[in-house]
């Protein structure tokens, strides 16, 4: 009788279970498809399931000249919120909060999708008045979040030193319905359900060109050949404007690295998501036991996707400011993410002046939380020609100065 490994047998429940091996052998693709999607990472193949699920549109190809969520989907922080300043951006957040607590059910795929709960903690006069500000217009925008005391911050997160010496905690705002999911889980999910709808996820597969007949996309050339469709969908985040320079336009957007690490293993300590905008520093801790950490993007811009000591220090510095107790935990591993952002710290979903070329890019560093509801919108936006939660998240804003500012909310913290 034949022996197995335990490895061989782990690798083909892996396969049974999740269908992995079909989706990473996608057959080479077609001549034409009716949509393409440009890049396999959680919010492309949020959009390309959303296509077939609302829409019935399964012709459709899922390009990604690395792999399967190798890009930001597989290097954030997992922090998943959505209370936000404005209305526009309280909506698509909200949606895709309420996709997130549904989605196991939704993929039959365990996204591990955790609501324990988000605090933003206030350690200045200014933070009080503006996270209040915040509560306020969630309630009117239907989010529910509250503005609680230092006693209640303790309370929620017992490690936290609320007495510091330079930053004293004075209260936080506080949304319990947000939380953490599994990041590779969200991007496996999508794939083996667009799969499963008959779609080609194909990896290894870079798009070189984009190919344009009177103004409308005919198609992309590509690192496995020239193909043809009649709508092009471009969610490739950082590497958005090159995209776009390839379809003859620029977007008001930069990229810089967004760095991240986290501790050894310890036994479970806190169970909330906790962010500190005044010492720049976010941590919660995984199901393994590492405290996950976060700070803010690097000051200049760039294409990296590793870290740098200068960040290590100013992070963890900071975050000991007000849990103690990191000083004494040894640093497990160390990454970064290429982010875009924009001049408004708010995204970009919208047509372009190609017809038929839509864009999806400019999250910043909100990008994980966000993406099944810009999948959904997205979608809506390529299958309809509009949709109500990308309106005001048009490129042409810019030109007309109606901004979305979301600088606090987004450009320093998840």
């Amino acid at each position: 009788m034949k022996r197995y490994s335990a490895f061989a047998i782990a690798r083909e429940a892996v396969r049974y279970h999740t269908g992995w091996e079909r989706a990473w052998r996608a057959p080479e693709p077609k001549k034409k498809y009716d949509v393409i999607i440009v890049g396999a990472g959680g919010h492309g193949l949020a959009t390309a399931y959303y296509l077939g699920k609302n829409y019935g549109i399964t012709n459709v190809a899922i390009l990604e000249k690395g792999w399967l969520g190798g890009g930001n989907t597989g290097r954030n922080t997992t922090i998943i919120r959505s209370n936000y300043l404005q209305d526009p951006s309280a909506a698509i957040y909200e949606k895709s909060r309420s996709l997130y607590e549904t989605m196991s059910q939704d993929l039959n795929y365990n996204v591990m999708f955790s609501p324990r709960g988000v605090m933003m903690l206030a350690q200045t006069q200014h933070e009080i008045r503006g996270y209040q500000r915040t509560a306020h217009a969630n309630a009117l925008q239907g989010v529910s979040t509250e503005f609680i005391g230092p006693e209640k911050v303790k309370e929620l997160c017992p490690i936290i030193d609320i007495n510091g010496p330079r930053y004293p905690v004075l209260g936080a705002l506080w949304q319990p319905r947000g939380g953490t999911a599994r990041h590779d889980a969200v991007a496996w999910g999508y794939a083996r359900a667009c799969s499963d709808m008959g779609m080609d996820v194909i990896q290894k597969c870079e798009v070189t060109g984009v190919r344009r007949e009177g103004g409308k996309v005919v198609g992309v050339d590509t690192s496995k050949g020239a193909i043809d469709c009649d709508k092009l969908g471009v969610v490739v985040a950082g590497h958005s404007g090159h995209l776009a320079d390839m379809a003859g336009f620029r977007l008001p957007i930069e990229s810089v690295a967004l760095q991240a690490l986290v501790s050894e293993p310890i036994k479970p300590c806190m169970d909330v998501v906790v962010m500190a905008n005044t010492v720049h520093g976010y941590m919660s801790q995984s199901d393994k036991g590492e405290m996950v950490i976060g700070g803010g993007t690097d000051g200049y811009n760039n294409y990296t996707q590793r870290g740098s000591f200068h960040h290590i220090e100013e992070t963890v510095r900071a975050l000991i400011e007000t849990f103690p107790m990191l000083s004494r935990l040894k640093m497990l591993r160390q990454w970064g993410g290429i982010v875009d952002v924009t001049g408004d710290r708010s995204p970009i979903l919208s047509k372009t002046p190609v017809e038929g070329m839509f864009m999806n890019c400019g999250w910043g560093t909100g990008g994980f939380k966000a993406i099944p509801g810009s999948g959904w919108a997205m979608a809506e936006l390529i299958a309809k020609g509009h949709s109500p939660l990308t309106e005001e998240f048009d490129m042409n804003r810019f030109r007309a100065g109606k901004f979305i500012d979301e600088s606090v909310a987004a450009g320093v913290a998840h």
